[in-house]
């Protein structure tokens, strides 16, 4: 049985992690979503959400963006971080994720490298 949890604001995936007011957490078997359940979210401190998760058995997350400390204390749980999620309803994504059709563009929420190599280097100021 799998446990994914995705993070719920104004009724919708949170683009950022951090801002969810509630996680959605579908229970899966066979491919199939057996149940729903809604878990508010803990206060927001480092660790805190992966630890709070961690503690229902959630085994994935699927989120927008969220930080790289976090990505590893969640893998730290063996819970599975999907990043890069569009902004849709959550039993959405939990059907896309059970039938593998998830698009998922990476992390767009990294405020930890914010300097100029982490943009790839395209700062080319040519006169």
């Amino acid at each position: 049985m799998k446990k994914v949890g995705v993070p719920t604001a104004n009724g919708l995936l949170s683009p950022h992690f951090g801002g969810s007011e509630y996680f959605s957490v579908f229970n899966i078997e066979n491919n199939k979503i057996i149940s729903e359940e809604i878990l508010p979210t803990p206060e927001h401190t480092t660790g805190s959400f992966p630890n709070f998760l961690a503690q229902q058995n959630i085994t994935d997350i699927v989120v927008g963006g969220i930080g790289g400390k976090a990505i590893e204390i969640f893998n730290s749980f063996n819970i599975n971080v999907y990043v890069g999620a569009d902004v849709k309803l959550p039993k959405i994504i939990a059907e896309e994720f059970i039938s593998g059709s998830l698009v998922l563009t990476g992390n767009s929420c990294n405020h930890e490298g914010d300097g100029p190599e982490s943009h790839g280097g395209e700062h080319h100021h040519h006169h």
